[in-house]
């Protein structure tokens, strides 16, 4: 894979250069201080792999990453944590909290590795497909284990995601976190419901039975997701 480093601290640079050198399967082809100048690069060079700082002079990583039409694998190293989300919701690698270790740059080069179509670098042990993400509820990052997630409930600017024993409340729209969600695992039914299809308990009319606290709930079937989703419970019919 090659990669490129955009950190406008050539301590960090460094450090991450030295860390690069460790690992055959990446080759650094480049280094840049600033989002004009990582543009550049990726414009000159076949760039498959980007370890992006956020907080850098004239656009922060974030913007600078969302500006790009084809992104490659990012990781994004930085000292704040309150930019997180937002990472994830440009589903980067991984999101590396400075000062960064070898072995926590080991973990996130595997994942890179693996999605590039690689293997791990023996001793990998973190699985490639999360199982659990964070979200931004009552001023921290709250983790949800995808499994224990029931169904996802849209009101506005909101979003419930509501547990099987408990509920969190976070800003976004359902459209962002869809995109967050494993698609093997969750399902659009309706403008204000996605499903955790494990949890589903039976599908009558345009209802989607589920249980949360041992109580049933009735979902209501969007008409323009309802074909997607007979579809899906018909191929699982015996």
């Amino acid at each position: 894979m090659n990669a490129i480093i955009v950190d406008d601290e050539p301590l960090a640079q460094e450090i991450i250069e030295t860390y690069i050198s460790q690992v055959p399967e990446v080759t650094l082809v480049g280094k840049a201080s600033n989002a004009i100048e990582a543009n550049t690069l990726l414009r000159e060079q076949q760039v498959n792999l980007m370890f992006l700082d956020v907080q850098m002079p004239m656009l922060n990583g974030i913007e600078f990453l969302k500006s790009l039409e084809r992104p490659p694998l990012a990781i994004l190293t930085t000292a704040y944590p309150e930019f997180a989300v937002d990472a994830f919701n440009l589903s980067v690698v991984d999101y590396l909290m400075k000062p960064i270790g070898l072995d926590r740059f080991m973990k996130a080069v595997n994942k890179a590795v693996a999605l590039h179509g690689g293997k791990p670098r023996e001793g990998a042990t973190e699985e490639i497909e999360r199982e659990y993400m964070f979200v931004k509820a009552d001023k921290k990052l709250v983790k949800v284990d995808f499994d224990d997630m029931v169904y996802i409930e849209g009101l506005k600017d909101y979003v419930i995601i509501r547990n099987e024993d408990s509920r969190v409340i976070t800003l976004q729209t359902m459209k962002s976190l869809e995109e967050r969600l494993p698609s093997s695992k969750f399902r659009r039914i309706h403008r204000s419901y996605i499903v955790n299809l494990e949890k589903v308990r039976a599908v009558e009319g345009n209802s989607v039975e589920v249980e949360v606290k041992g109580q049933l709930k009735l979902l209501a079937i969007g008409k323009n997701y309802k074909d997607e989703l007979l579809a899906h419970i018909n191929s699982l019919k015996i």
